[in-house]
């Protein structure tokens, strides 16, 4: 199987690439992307955003919780959101914004799949 190198994505798909290599919740994508695209409508983000995961390059998932080797809690990436669900989900703008009470739990979240992690960044 072939991949793209890095320099064949546009830069709005590289960003969606680099948030979810930093597993980031999904508006964290907004700060890698070109000035004209960082507050574009979630419409126009959800177009970039399912070819790469029909490519089967990234999966969306939501923040569950984890427990650290030193006990201490945190957040981990939960089972991929099915692909039916994705539109209605990603159509939610407030999917697209920080929390205003600050909490990550089960707020959606950009991994690579196996896929993805050959890709050249």
């Amino acid at each position: 199987m072939s991949y793209p190198a890095t320099d064949e994505l546009s830069s709005a798909e590289h960003a969606f690439m680099i948030n979810a290599t930093e597993i980031d919740i999904l508006p964290g994508v907004r700060g890698d992307l070109e000035e004209a695209l960082a507050s574009a409508e979630p419409t126009e983000l959800t177009a970039i955003l399912l070819p790469l995961i029909d490519r089967g390059w990234i999966e969306v998932s939501r923040l569950v919780p984890w427990t650290a080797p030193d006990d201490k809690p945190g957040l981990q990436p939960g089972p991929s959101i099915p692909r039916h669900d994705l539109p209605a989900l990603l159509a939610d703008a407030d999917n697209w914004e920080y929390p205003d009470d600050g909490e990550w739990l089960g707020r959606l979240t950009l991994v690579l799949t196996e896929a993805g992690q050959l890709i050249p960044r």
